[in-house]
């Protein structure tokens, strides 16, 4: 690729490196996966995070003049999202999730999940009226999941639950930066290993569910993201047959589980075809997210455990 060429001295105000950088990586082809779908949201939030400026400002402030030393800084970082095809998150540090935002790097994946509009809607209408008293965010990467349903459910215990030392240290940062540490934990442990003993009302995953064959066709954008929060075999249902098998230790009476798959539903489905996963819909898009009840997950629990 050829390097960018800036031209500096044309770019004056906020609004002129917004639109001048949102045509530069629409020209480039660049992958809008990780936070926002199209280019303009994606310089916005380059030039707001960059510059430590918030999204709820007055509009007119885009006129305002950047100065010469944030002008590098934007494209040191312009250069980085086109050249090398880095997430902006990792650039900014940042990403926003159910409203909140949360610090990233490459140890954790990009939170980007609809089940945030589960969250949103405090897991309506299938808790009923129950507020489920603890909840598990299993694969947690950088505990967004959690976070958001332990702000959904201000009475909630929270585990959030890693195999990657390094995402548990991102995730106790968010922990913190939300104010949540007398009611969130961060744990080490390898899908169920590691919570012997713990039973949750709610369990919430969004494990690695890409498989091998798909692994490659990735976008360059995803090969920054940690394999271990992608891959997961063959087929990509490694991570997820796991879960299956042992979620009805975890589970209590009345709980649910809900799993994201994305594009693994099919081969799911193909896997345990007698299962009633209940796929569910949004409203601001997403699909591959299924629910299971804690009396389906016990009444399959021998087809889970022999596959």
């Amino acid at each position: 690729m050829t390097a960018l060429e800036i031209p500096y001295d044309e770019l004056l105000s906020l609004r002129d490196w917004v639109r001048w950088s949102a045509s530069r990586m629409q020209e480039a082809g660049v992958c809008f996966g990780h936070g926002t779908d199209n280019a303009l949201d994606e310089a916005l939030e380059l030039v707001l995070a960059s510059l430590h400026l918030s999204h709820e400002m007055d509009p007119a402030w885009l006129d305002a003049r950047v100065s010469r030393a944030e002008g590098r800084l934007l494209g040191e970082r312009l250069r980085q999202r086109i050249e090398q095809r880095v997430p902006l998150a990792y650039i900014t540090g940042r990403a926003w999730f159910a409203g909140l935002m949360f610090e990233v790097n490459e140890d954790v994946l990009v939170p980007r999940s609809p089940i945030a509009e589960l969250i949103g809607d405090r897991f309506y209408p299938w808790l009923g009226d129950r507020d489920p008293g603890a909840i598990l965010d299993l694969c947690c990467g950088s505990g967004c999941i959690g976070i958001a349903c332990a702000q959904s459910f201000p009475e909630a215990l929270v585990d959030l639950a890693d195999i990657s030392p390094a995402a548990l240290e991102v995730a106790q940062r968010n922990i913190e930066r939300h104010g949540l540490e007398q009611r969130a934990r961060a744990l080490r442990s390898d899908v169920f290993d590691g919570l012997e003993g713990e039973v949750y009302d709610l369990i919430v995953s969004n494990p690695p569910y890409v498989s091998s064959a798909e692994m490659e066709t990735l976008p360059p954008e995803y090969r920054h993201e940690p394999g271990l929060g992608l891959e997961a075999g063959e087929d990509g249902m490694s991570v997820v047959s796991r879960i299956l098998a042992r979620a009805p230790e975890h589970l209590a009476a009345g709980g649910i589980l809900v799993v994201e798959v994305g594009a693994s539903a099919d081969l799911l489905m193909a896997r345990y075809p007698g299962v009633p996963f209940l796929w569910l819909d949004f409203e601001r898009g997403g699909d591959g997210v299924f629910l299971l009840t804690a009396d389906q997950l016990a009444e399959f629990h021998d087809v889970f455990v022999e596959d």
